[in-house]
This record gives structure tokens, sequence and C-alpha cells, in this order.
């Protein structure tokens, strides 16, 4: 396999077509199709990357219809490591795919705008001003939608109604100290987390400072490189994994708390990334094995917060890159049922994909839009008033879906739950 590496060899070797991953996968789930399956995909790579099959845009097709979400990594008793033959594969082939202008559109603003909140802020406020001078609606009303690509007027669709007030940076960098000789922790802020969910930000720091915990924010991070990854990009996830390591080490060797799930999982993979890297191998790891899930980083400790009822039937949403990618589903639930007063309910396919899968939700708009009706029907079920979660990418897409449906269901992250259920009287 000329330009893959030998672990990726073994990783197709390794998959014996079981077919346990099929009923874990949505698209397969959804389409009952065999090539857009976990293993029909994976004979699809290693065809094409052996010269068995051509590289047909058929074959690309079915791999671009892949969500990435790594639910078959949790069912496969083989431990096929998907998620790495994927992100393999699409570097392989990027090169010669040829793209519409519409799609060279879309990648610009996926790979130079998305990964910069000050340009995503600026993004963001147009798509705004599209939205509620009714703009959008105008073009609808004479058809000149159709002049628009399909994934703008989903970008538009998916912006929240409110502004997030909180949106000054925690720039310089920002250090809530405590007493001495207490813990301390430095916070990833995530691009989108720091645009759109800068709230979340602010609620994961006042929750830590409340559990003894003081918090530094390093001015110097950047996109911890997701989108690149899986977008096939692969030097410059690893260029911006080198920056990131050594604005944290400065910090010296204290935790690393992410509460953006698909930014952690990615950081969590940074020793992965930069394995064949001489000079930031070994720091790789060590930044890694730092990196923690604010539910996870939580959960490990004595929950020494004093916490007021909230009165309010929640039920949780899984996100793929929290429970698949990184193995954590009992910390959240865990701290929500440390709230007194809410009561939590289970929602059936917990762990399947809402569709939102990073950017997925743009580039493949008609697969991502069932996947989150699919999920709005589950949480209608439950009769809940708020859907909490971990992930950005989730909260938009999920909160998307059931405003289209009229639903007056709140999307909130679990931070927020705690953070509102811990904060001092009249706070």
């Amino acid at each position: 396999m000329s330009g893959h590496s030998d672990a990726v060899e073994r990783g197709f070797s390794s998959c014996v077509h079981c077919g346990l991953c099929l009923e874990h996968c949505p698209t397969y789930v959804t389409l009952g199709l065999e090539m857009d399956s976990p293993r029909g995909r994976i004979v699809i790579m290693k065809g094409v990357i052996e010269g068995r099959i051509d590289a047909t845009e058929s074959a690309d097709r079915h791999v671009d219809l892949c969500l990435g979400c790594r639910a078959c990594e949790t069912a496969c008793p083989s431990g096929v490591p998907y998620g790495e033959l994927l992100e393999s594969f699409r570097a392989s082939r990027r090169p010669a795919r040829r793209r519409r202008w519409t799609d060279r559109m879309l990648d610009y603003l996926i790979f130079h705008v998305f990964p910069d909140a000050r340009r995503l802020r600026r993004c963001i406020g147009l798509g705004r001003l599209v939205r509620d001078f009714g703009i959008e609606q105008a073009m609808h009303e004479i058809g000149w939608q159709r002049l628009l690509p399909a994934w703008l007027l989903k970008l538009t669709e998916m912006l929240p109604d409110e502004e997030d007030r909180d949106t000054e940076p925690l720039r310089p960098e920002h250090v809530a100290t405590l007493s001495r000789g207490g813990d301390a922790a430095s916070l990833f802020t995530g691009c989108i987390g720091e645009a759109v969910f800068a709230h979340v930000n602010r609620a994961t720091i006042r929750v830590l400072n409340r559990c003894g915990v003081s918090v530094h924010c390093p001015a110097a991070q950047v996109c911890c490189g997701a989108i690149h990854a899986h977008g096939g990009r692969i030097d410059d996830a690893r260029r911006l994994a080198r920056h990131n390591i050594d604005v944290f080490d400065a910090n010296g060797a204290t935790p690393i708390v992410c509460s953006v799930a698909g930014c952690g999982a990615m950081l969590k993979q940074y020793g992965q990334l930069l394995a064949g890297d001489p000079h930031y191998a070994e720091r790789a790891r060590r930044f890694a094995s730092r990196v923690r899930d604010v539910s996870e980083f939580i959960a490990t400790r004595p929950l020494t917060l004093r916490l007021r009822s909230i009165n309010a039937t929640v039920t949780y949403h899984d996100p793929c890159h929290l429970c698949h990618a990184q193995g954590i589903r009992a910390e959240p639930r865990a701290l929500l049922r440390a709230i007194p007063g809410l009561n939590l309910i289970e929602l059936p396919e917990s762990e399947m994909c809402c569709g939102a899968a990073g950017t997925y939700n743009l580039t493949e708009l008609a697969m991502a839009e069932r996947l989150a009706e699919r999920k709005v029907d589950y949480i209608r079920g439950t009769g809940a008033t708020v859907v909490a979660t971990g992930n950005a990418g989730c909260q938009l897409q999920i909160a998307a879906a059931l405003r289209r449906r009229g639903l007056a269901v709140q999307v909130v992250h679990p931070v927020e739950l705690l953070d509102r259920a811990s904060a001092p009287p009249g706070g």
C-alpha cells in the first residue's frame, strides 16, 4: 500500500467482515446498502489503494457519505482502527479529486474561516444579518435561493436564535486564580466553542473554580486540527498540533480540560498523529495523556459543589467523539444525576450520530437532515424539555432540527446545568 503506513495496512487487514458493525452504522441503518457500511467502505478503500478497484466518483461517494462517527469501532471485536483508515484514505485521495467552485468555496470556509474564532464571529454576524433582515426569506419567495449553494442556506439555519453575549475573548491569557495550593488546569477553548459557545467556556471556568481549580487559558492556542484531519489535510493538522503542544507545554504539565468533545478527541490523538515526528513524538504522547473532557475531569474528583435544585426533565445525547472516540459515557450522566430535582431520562439510540459530524451537515445535507430528524423523533418521545450534550456541533445540529419541528426544547451543555445548580444564591 504505497504511501500508507504499516499501521494502516494492518488496520485494513484486521477487518474480518463479521458484520457486527452494521447495526451501529448510521448510514447503513438509514440506507441499508453494504457499500455504505463500515466493512463495505473498508473493501472499497483497500481495493482502491491496492489498485483492484478503480478510483471512480462512485467509490469516492460511498466514502464521502461516511460520518466518521466511529460507532463501528465501539462495536468491532477485532479492534479495527476505522477512523485512522478513513483519514488516511481521504488524505491520499484529496489531490486527485476534482472540485466544483461551490465545493472550493466551502473548503475555504471550513479550513480557513472555521479554525479562526475571530473570522468565524464575523461570518456568523453576517449570517445573522442575512437571516434576521429577511434576505434569505425574500430570496426564497422570488425563487433566487437556487442561485446559492445549499450549504450556505443550511449554515444560516443552524445559527442560534440568540447571539452569545459572552463574546469577549478569553484574551489576554485568562487566569481565574484561587488560594495558593489549589489545583490548576489549562482550558482548551475550541474554535466553534469560543465563537458560538463562549458561554460554555465561561461556565466551565466557573464550575472548575467552585471545585477548587484555577483555570489558565493560553492566549496563543489554535484550532485542534480535527476538521483538517477528517478532511484529509493531515499535514495541516500536524502543524496545528505542534503549535498547541508548544503553547500548552509552556504552562507546565497541568491537565488540559476541554468542553468540546470533537476537540478533546483530536487532542487525545496527538500522540498518534505525530508518532513519526522525531522531535514531537514523545511530547505529543505526554500532551495527549494530559487531555480531559470537562465531565471526565470533574467526575474523577471529589464533588464538593453545593448544588441547588433544578426542576427539569432532561435527556442526554452522547456525542460520537465523546462516547466512541473517548469512551466517555458514565461521567456526564453521573454529573447530571447529582443535580437535585433533575429528572434524567435515557434517550433511545443516544449513541447514534445526530448528523453533525464536524462539517458533515454542510457537505452531506440530505443524510445529515435524515439523521437529525431521527434524533428529534426520539427526543420528542422522552418528553424532555432539555437536551444535554457535550459537543458544540451536536448542540447546533439538534437545536436547528428542534426549531424546524417547532419544539420548545432547550439544548445545553451538561456543564451549563452544573453551573446553574452550583451558582451562589443571587449569582
